[in-house]
């Protein structure tokens, strides 16, 4: 996907809570919004570079969202609400090859106590539940997930399990927003439970997949499969 707004350069100085940060642009100090709540503490360090989405929203507290980061050169997006993006476009494009056999897709679908960001269906009257989680943790290229402990993960993760036991088929993709990485992880020492859970899973069919991305300043795609090692 092409970004049809305004991306502006500028560096970091410090984030005083989960939702905005303070940056450095021609010559002033602003404070943006940081559309992601996760910590992103290996990223968003003093002095580095970020990118601004320009947002000319009146009745907003702050212009911009700080949407991407350089780290050690490699640019990653932290943008929360850019996975699902990425993904239904990838979807549309029958870029997945697990998911090519549905040609319906529908957003934000609920089974049983979860709210899942896909349902996938077909002519054939298959059905898919799919649900996306956007990763940003990144070490020697090696990325995890979580950056900090989710219950709410694990609980999607339980319910996938139950979508498969009613002879549907269900998934979870780890889109990595960020290109060059090794392998794809459950980061345990953040929350140990959660990868116990992704385990339990994908022993129980549910499909466990990683995509890298493509990123750009102006542009985010999704690449190719990555290694998952559980």
């Amino acid at each position: 996907m092409i970004f049809d707004k305004r991306i502006i350069k500028a560096i970091f100085l410090t984030r005083p809570n989960r939702f905005e940060a303070y940056v450095y642009m021609d010559g002033q100090e602003i404070l943006v919004h940081v559309p992601n709540t996760g910590r992103c503490s290996e990223i968003l360090i003093p002095t580095v570079q970020v990118l601004l989405r320009e947002e000319n929203n009146p009745r907003r507290k702050t212009k911009y969202d700080l949407i991407a980061a350089y780290k050690n050169g490699k640019l990653i997006n932290i943008d929360s609400q850019i996975p699902n993006k990425v993904v239904y476009e990838a979807l549309n494009k029958g870029k997945i090859e697990y998911f090519k056999k549905y040609n319906k897709i529908e957003k934000e679908k609920t089974f049983g106590n979860s709210r899942f960001d896909f349902k996938l269906s077909n002519f054939e009257n298959q059905e898919c539940y799919l649900e996306v989680k956007g990763v940003t943790l990144e070490h020697d290229e090696v990325t995890s997930f979580p950056d900090a402990p989710t219950e709410r993960g694990k609980k999607h993760l339980m319910e996938l399990v139950e979508v498969k036991k009613s002879g549907r088929e269900a998934g979870i993709l780890f889109l990595i927003q960020m290109q060059d990485v090794r392998y794809f992880t459950p980061y345990d020492e953040m929350d140990e439970e959660f990868g116990q859970a992704l385990r339990y899973a994908q022993r129980e069919g549910v499909c466990v997949s990683a995509y890298n991305c493509n990123v750009g300043e102006s542009f985010i795609e999704l690449d190719r499969e990555i290694q998952i090692k559980l």
